[in-house]
């Protein structure tokens, strides 16, 4: 071997120790100064992080009643390394904290799988068990205090919504704002408002000894964290009369929505069938959960803003409008009824009443010939190159009345409803149609569909004479100025204000003069309700019962929409419902508890789809 060679060999060994030696001083480096895996890891030995929960939001009515409050509950967490594995007394701690053996079992199986991390056993522990918990010694087990819903009237479980523990996406779009084991607004009021209600949570540091038992706080709390309750909301139902629409559709299927025509507030929003919320809240959320899942009559389902309904007879009074902006009408200008509308071999039907009639009294007795001359005469617009054109000029005006779309209220789970168009009957009818085909529309029937609080927002924009603020159920938040200003913004129809005196002055008919109308039974002394009912035809069973109303007819407080699914007549089921809650809302009283008796006992046809029937 030559020198040379001996040198090459001895200068590669040279440069691997020296980068052997670099390696490991950079590793070194790295641990010391910018790696702090191994820091944590060691404080994590004798310190332990408690979350300090922050307690959510409360909301109460307008008038300052409590609707959902908080109340106290705890966490069980353990710690396994810090177990007391010996002289652990499983079923004396299972028989404290009210939890089965197999669960305390499984959990401390999981719980062992990160023997350092705290580890959740049980939740919703009341404030009794804990203070049980506290008179023995379970090494490695503590609790963390949170706050839980509950709701002292027991009202509103659509209308408020639930909170259920966060997921996988709920921590990933959350910015960092959730970890967890955090509770997270899934629906309703709770859902659209979530960051208000949430607050931010604290944390509490505690030092350990080498046996893990606990000291004190962590440099007397310098390093904790407060947490910061969420914001009270307050919301712009009325309590007692929200209480009042979900007693009176109790055993019915349908929705109630009330509104305050001059701001836009909801004061009800009653679905039915509903939920107590307290069922969502507690170690029974999941079978309830699951039982309300299962039901055919869908407690759950928030028919107020989520179904689609044929607005029937309600309807009319767009027609009217329309007419009235387009020309083709005139309030005198009367139209002849017998029995009914025909149209070749056909014939749309209508109750015994006068003929003819003008557009007043067509409103007032819900004359259904009427408004199928109406409504043809605004598609056939002779302005129009034809029917085509002119229904998509009747699209435009009825979405201006906030059908078929969404009113941008704050229900995040808000449908749009349907009203159909020329591309839709081409479509369907493969382009040959005509006015007769889509005839079915002028009474609010057909592929048309709704839901109970456009129908409310419609009664809204009659009484203001052809404006609406949108729909929302927030008046206030704690340590904001205002809401969000849309909800401030008068949103316009398609029709003029002065079109709409003949459409009020004939609800108010309806509702005032006795034999005048269909809506006589709303009648409220000295209130000058206006109303109209609805009857709205069902290929699945019973007619469906509807009523639209405001009052007083000048500087309107309230508008309300009643929708009772299989209710017969509008002036049968409807009708009574909402004119009970005018009084209630407008005199503070009742003077008729033989119609509030009357509604509570009213028969009611159940459709066989809506009946819970268990297979054996």
């Amino acid at each position: 071997m030559s020198n040379n060679d001996s040198y090459v060999r001895q200068s590669i060994l040279r440069w691997i120790v020296i980068s052997i030696f670099v390696i490991i001083a950079c590793r070194t480096g790295y641990l010391q100064l910018i790696d702090t895996q191994y820091k944590r890891m060691a404080a994590n030995n004798v310190l332990r992080y408690e979350v300090q929960y922050a307690p959510r939001g409360e909301v109460v009515d307008r008038n300052g009643e409590f609707i959902v409050q908080s109340k106290e509950c705890y966490d069980l967490m353990v710690v396994w390394r810090d177990m007391d594995k010996q002289g652990f007394d499983t079923m004396r701690l299972c028989n404290v904290v009210d939890i089965s053996k197999e669960k305390m079992v499984r959990e401390l199986k999981n719980a062992r799988m990160t023997p350092r991390a705290p580890y959740l056993i049980k939740n919703y522990v009341s404030q009794e068990a804990k203070l049980r918990f506290e008179e023995h010694n379970y090494p490695g087990f503590y609790t963390i205090k949170r706050t839980v819903r509950q709701y002292p009237r027991k009202i509103g479980g659509n209308l408020l919504g639930s909170l259920g523990e966060v997921n996988d996406k709920d921590i990933k779009n959350g910015g960092g704002e959730y970890k967890m084991g955090d509770y997270i607004g899934r629906s309703g009021l709770e859902r659209a408002y979530e960051k208000y209600l949430r607050g931010k949570d604290g944390v509490k540091i505690l030092e350990r000894d080498a046996h893990g038992a606990i000291k004190a706080s962590y440099m007397d709390g310098m390093y904790d964290t407060l947490p910061i309750p969420g914001k009270r909301i307050t919301s712009t139902i009325d309590v007692r009369l929200q209480a009042f629409a979900e007693e009176l559709m109790r055993g019915k299927i349908g929705a109630v929505v009330a509104i305050e025509p001059s701001s836009g507030e909801i004061l009800v929003m009653a679905s039915s069938p509903t939920f107590d919320p307290d069922d969502m809240v507690g170690s029974d959320r999941g079978n309830n959960y699951m039982r309300m899942l299962n039901d055919v009559q869908k407690p759950m389902f928030n028919r107020a803003v989520q179904a689609k309904y044929p607005p029937g007879s309600t309807f009319k009074l767009v027609q009217g409008l329309i007419g009235l902006q387009e020309g083709v009408l005139t309030p005198a200008h009367a139209y002849p009824c017998h029995g009914g509308y025909s149209y070749g071999k056909k014939k749309m039907g209508c109750h015994p009443h006068a003929s003819p009639l003008d557009l007043r009294n067509a409103v007032a007795q819900s004359c259904n010939a009427y408004f199928c001359y109406v409504f043809r005469d605004i598609i056939e617009n002779r302005k129009y190159k034809d029917v085509k054109e002119g229904l998509d000029k009747w699209v435009e005006y009825v979405n201006s009345f906030g059908y078929g779309r969404k009113l941008d209220s704050d229900f995040l789970d808000e449908q749009r409803g349907y009203v159909p168009d020329t591309e839709f009957y081409n479509r369907i009818y493969r382009g040959s149609w005509n006015s007769y085909t889509v005839l079915s529309l002028s009474i609010g029937q057909g592929e048309l569909g709704c839901t109970p609080l456009q129908m409310a927002n419609l009664a809204a924009i009659v009484a203001n004479r052809g404006y609406y603020y949108i729909p929302h159920i927030v008046k206030a938040i704690e340590g904001q100025d205002s809401i969000d200003r849309r909800f401030y913004e008068k949103q316009y129809s398609g029709v003029d204000a002065k079109y709409f005196e003949p459409i009020v002055e004939g609800m108010w008919k309806g509702a005032n003069v006795a034999g005048a109308g269909t809506s006589y039974r709303a009648y409220l002394p000295g209130w000058d309700v206006c109303g109209k009912t609805g009857t709205a035809q069902n290929p699945n069973g019973r007619d469906h019962s509807t009523f639209l109303s405001f009052a007083p007819k000048d500087n309107p407080k309230i508008a309300i929409s009643v929708y009772v699914e299989h209710g017969g007549f509008g002036a049968s089921a409807a009708l009574p419902i909402a004119s009970l809650l005018e009084e209630l809302y407008l005199t503070d009283t009742i003077t008729r508890p033989q119609m509030v008796e009357q509604v509570k006992n009213l028969p009611y046809y159940l459709p066989r789809r809506y009946q819970n029937v268990t297979k054996k």
